[in-house]
């Protein structure tokens, strides 16, 4: 039995394929291999000259579908290093093309434009490696085992998770999954800034409700904290209950005077929360690091030494100042203050040294949009260690704010949280599919309107369902086929091309072949977004198809051509939800 027929009936049995399998070259990274090597021929036989670079031409997919499937410049590139015109270049680059039973034909357009149209065989071909691969179709080996690590969410523990928050999740989430697709050993961490003042208002706010203070209290904290949820952990610590987060269990001392129990509890309890609150969202870390930590190992000194010990310190009004602009920041930078305290940047270098001790190659933080002022003193602090970090490293992707709206109206707080929306709030309303799909659907640095109503409708405007309900609808394809007791062989399916020629089937395959193109540069760019507007596109170019074409149909052949098509189909979206963390579901 072949793979793709093992494939085929594994989905009779239940679940796709989940096991990946490498796969074969992307179509376009066979056009762009195949135009490499004719510019080396071109070079050996003195058509060009031997000592010329190959340029940084692309391989792009024409505006005009009607120009063909690929399209490339590198005849404009090379027209003037080689001292020619670039439609003399275009026709030498046609004339030299290996034979490929991949490619139909090979056009010039415009002033030196290759248009490439690719053969019924290549797309056969691409069908196949989708069901041959199953979850695998789509992954590369770009990163090649190297380590990544993505540091996400790292919220204060000091309330429950917010709408930013889960922003931040679902793209540095999306992020790590795309990475490890890509290749990368990916390592996901959140940072708990478990130490300074927000921490010390914190247990204050904890400890004054013990003492059966309220907000409106002449002595409650001038910078406490006002939600129900302080009530909440109160009662818990006053009750002695015990907490567990990343295995260290903390109980409550019940004595509301002593303020040391009551932060160590307060902490434990809210990380339990926000634990929570990220698994109900899918969210997972390999890596929970401690701010705290820091000092404890000592971490923070050994950094200040280095910095003063590589001369990129001064001291001036009692305070220790790093030299930062030496570096490309606009001013200097204090480290540690005349009384003594540490300024909050010093310990983020600390922290992303810690990070490239333990050997990441990439390091990629997410972060609010309000962060972009620190960026530039923790690169310029890890830079004046001299120990060999490159330049721009840590990678910074920032998300803008998150506006929520539920019937025309901007909805704002949470009776809980008391200042402002949580994350659980929108989960509760929306459901985690949609929450995950509309946080992630715009590029980081865009503003975002969340439409509660559009993410809880069942209707073709909203994209999450659009895209599953095209999943279910294919399942349905494959129930319905059993029913009437028709068998699919998909070798057969596999053996010819499903309606040549017609524009919706072409229209569908370009999309399927388009997704290795997508997750690659998804995790090059570090822009997950573009798996949400693909799924969308996949799905509509499946609808469209579905439409017009019947599948249960009596010629055997035809049937088994339409269904394989429809496998593959499914087995694309399958994969593409899988890196967006949302669920493929079998009906609806």
């Amino acid at each position: 039995m072949s793979p793709a027929k093992a494939g085929a009936l594994a989905y009779n049995a239940g679940p796709l394929r989940t096991s990946p399998i490498p796969v074969k070259t992307p179509l376009r990274a066979l056009v762009r291999t195949l135009v490499e090597q004719t510019i080396a021929t071109l070079r050996a036989q003195g058509a060009l000259p031997a000592d010329l670079a190959v340029p940084a031409f692309v391989i792009e997919r024409p505006k005009d579908r009607s120009h063909g499937d690929f399209s490339s410049n590198a005849a404009l590139l090379l027209a003037k290093p080689a001292k020619s015109n670039p439609r003399a270049i275009a026709q030498a680059l046609v004339a030299a093309l290996p034979p490929s039973d991949a490619i139909a034909a090979v056009e010039i357009a415009g002033p030196g434009f290759l248009n490439f149209r690719l053969a019924a065989h290549a797309w056969q071909g691409e069908l196949r490696a989708i069901l041959d691969a199953g979850a695998g179709y789509g992954r590369n080996d770009s990163g090649q085992g190297r380590c990544a690590g993505v540091e996400y969410v790292s919220a204060n523990p000091t309330g429950p998770l917010h709408v930013g928050h889960g922003r931040a999740a679902v793209i540095g989430d999306c992020i790590a999954r795309v990475l490890a697709a890509n290749g990368w050993n990916v390592k996901r961490e959140f940072y708990y800034n478990d130490a300074g003042a927000q921490i010390d208002n914190l247990a204050r706010s904890v400890q004054a409700r013990a003492l059966g203070k309220t907000p409106d209290d002449p002595s409650w904290p001038e910078d406490g904290y006002r939600g129900d949820y302080i009530v909440e952990v109160a009662q818990a610590y006053l009750r002695g209950d015990s907490v567990e987060a990343e295995g260290h269990a903390v109980a409550g001392a019940k004595d509301p005077q002593d303020l040391d129990a009551i932060r160590r509890f307060a902490v434990a309890y809210l990380r339990r929360e926000q634990n929570a609150d990220l698994a109900a969202y899918g969210v997972a870390f390999d890596v929970y690091f401690l701010e705290s930590s820091l000092y404890a190992d000592g971490k923070v000194e050994e950094t200040v030494d280095a910095l003063v010990a590589h001369g990129h310190t001064y001291e001036e009004g009692g305070a220790l100042w790093l030299r930062t602009t030496e570096f490309g920041d606009d001013k200097d930078r204090v480290m540690r203050k005349s009384d003594g305290s540490y300024t909050y940047f010093l310990p983020d270098v600390a922290y992303h040294l810690s990070k490239w001790q333990r050997g990441y190659v990439r390091a990629i933080t997410e972060l609010g949009a309000d962060h972009h002022g620190s960026l530039a003193r923790v690169r310029a602090g890890l830079q004046a260690l001299d120990c060999g970090i490159p330049q721009g490293w840590p990678e910074y992707v920032l998300h803008q704010m998150v506006t929520v709206m539920r019937g025309g109206e901007e909805v704002k707080l949470s009776k809980r949280a008391g200042s402002y929306l949580t994350l659980r709030d929108l989960i509760d309303e929306a459901g985690r599919d949609a929450t995950r799909w509309f946080l992630l659907a715009r590029k980081p640095d865009s503003q975002l309107t969340f439409d509660i109503d559009l993410a809880r409708s069942q209707s073709l405007d909203n994209p999450v369902y659009y895209v599953q309900l095209s999943h279910a609808r294919i399942c349905g394809l494959f129930r319905q086929a059993r029913e009437r007791g028709l068998a699919w062989d998909a070798d057969r399916g596999l053996a010819q091309a499903p309606d040549p020629g017609d524009a919706a089937t072409h229209a569908l395959l370009t999309e399927l072949a388009r997704y290795p193109d997508v997750v690659a540069a998804a995790g090059e760019h570090l822009e997950p977004h573009l798996l949400t507007a693909y799924l969308h596109e996949l799905a509509q170019a499946f609808q469209s198809y579905y439409n017009d074409h019947q599948f249960l149909v009596e010629d055997a052949a035809l049937r088994d051509a339409r269904l394989a098509l429809a496998q593959a189909t499914r087995q694309v979206l399958a994969n593409g939800l899988d890196l967006i963390g949302v669920n493929a579901p079998e009906s609806m």
